[in-house]
């Protein structure tokens, strides 16, 4: 009996996929539920596994564009494994190479061949006078030869399906949008103060870490509740004003950068938040991430700070209009009533649309958070 294998749904936003890796060629005998076919999508990557056992024939190769539904092949059940597989025969020794000719001494040139040379040489000599002839044209217009590296200096592989689409959409964000990023820098003392007295109670109460990353969510939607337009995308010559609080946060895989969307993050607790962050952060590195998990957001937050960043401009994520960069916390010398003193200070950076957000409203988008996180007493008072 032969079972077919089809690409199953992905998503709402998925209408086709890339075969990226065959894991089990045509011809080979399978279990059930084994991998057999990896495929990738523009923001996650997906494994098949066969439907029963027995042997199994694709009719995609690596590379091959597929569509929802899609039949890529069967497994015929009737096959079944042999009790042993015969030894490969032992190839045969390569034949050695030839040894290349060596070149001949030079021969002395010969009476009639000086005599031709000679007169050519009022010829060298009149080029030489004059200046080298114009090259032909076709070789002007040849391309370029591509660049080579000397051997063992360097490595070359193909570029994954997800890298191709991250890179087609970051160009993309720069290209089609009027981007521009304004800073800020916030003192992290009281937040650093509550988190370490209450780190300890927090974990032992709820299960999961206080990190910092709840205090920035919490500050901005307290920040785009302030400043609206923020919160906001262009469709076509319409503006979509977003009147919920779905914050992507960019988390880093081996595969690529991932952003899984925290659903209602006005209506989460801390805990909350920290909750759902731990758990895409661990489907991210597994690479059991769906594609519900990263669909639409309408604001994303990034932090190069956890590898070492002082400082970035951070990229937009279409369709959003900002996106939020935070860096490391870096003691340093700061006026505190008249008084010079050491304060843990981090830069923040807000990348925003220009054709939809003024400077303005961005500006007061990052004062606004800097008052929430410098005193968080307001977010807990909805200030």
């Amino acid at each position: 009996m032969k079972i077919e294998i089809k690409i199953p749904s992905m998503g709402e936003s998925v209408s086709e996929a890339i075969v990226s890796n065959i894991i089990k060629p045509t011809g080979s005998l399978v279990k059930t539920d084994e991998e057999i076919i990896e495929l990738e999508t523009d923001k996650v990557n997906q494994v098949l596994y066969a439907p029963q056992g027995g042997q199994l024939t694709l009719t995609v190769k690596a590379e091959d564009r597929v569509t929802i539904g899609q039949v890529i092949g069967f497994v015929d059940t009737s096959v079944q494994a042999p009790a042993s597989s015969p030894a490969a025969p032992t190839p045969p020794s390569p034949t050695p190479a030839a040894p290349a000719p060596v070149a001949a001494a030079p021969q002395a040139m010969p009476q009639p061949a000086q005599e031709s040379a000679r007169k050519m040489m009022p010829d060298f000599a009149k080029e030489a006078k004059e200046g080298p002839k114009e090259a032909p044209k076709a070789a002007a217009q040849a391309p370029a030869a591509k660049p080579q590296a000397a051997e063992g200096t360097s490595t070359r592989k193909k570029m994954t399906g997800l890298r191709k689409v991250i890179a087609q959409r970051l160009v993309e964000a720069k290209n089609q949008t009027a981007m521009l990023t304004t800073f800020n820098e916030i003192d992290m003392s009281t937040v650093m103060e509550i988190r370490n007295r209450e780190k300890d109670t927090f974990i032992k109460k709820h299960g999961v870490k206080l990190g910092f990353m709840s205090f920035f969510v919490k500050g901005c939607v307290a920040a785009l509740k302030a400043i609206p337009e923020i919160n906001a995308a262009i469709d076509g010559d319409e503006i979509i004003q977003y009147l919920n609080y779905d914050i992507g946060v960019a988390v880093s895989t081996e595969r690529g950068l991932m952003v899984p969307v925290v659903r209602d993050c006005d209506a989460l607790s801390f805990s909350g938040i920290e909750a759902a962050l731990e758990k895409y952060a661990k489907k991210a590195r597994e690479g059991t991430i769906s594609v519900d998990d990263l669909r639409g957001g309408s604001f994303t937050i990034t932090n190069g700070g956890v590898f070492g960043s002082l400082l970035s401009t951070p990229i937009l994520n279409p369709p959003q209009s900002a996106i939020l960069g935070m860096h490391s916390i870096v003691k340093r010398p700061v006026v505190v009533d008249d008084q010079i003193v050491i304060r843990p200070m981090m830069y923040v950076a807000l990348s925003y649309d220009h054709r939809i957000v003024d400077g303005k409203q961005a500006v007061l988008f990052l004062v606004n958070l800097k008052q929430m996180l410098e005193d968080p007493a307001r977010l807990l008072l909805d200030l």
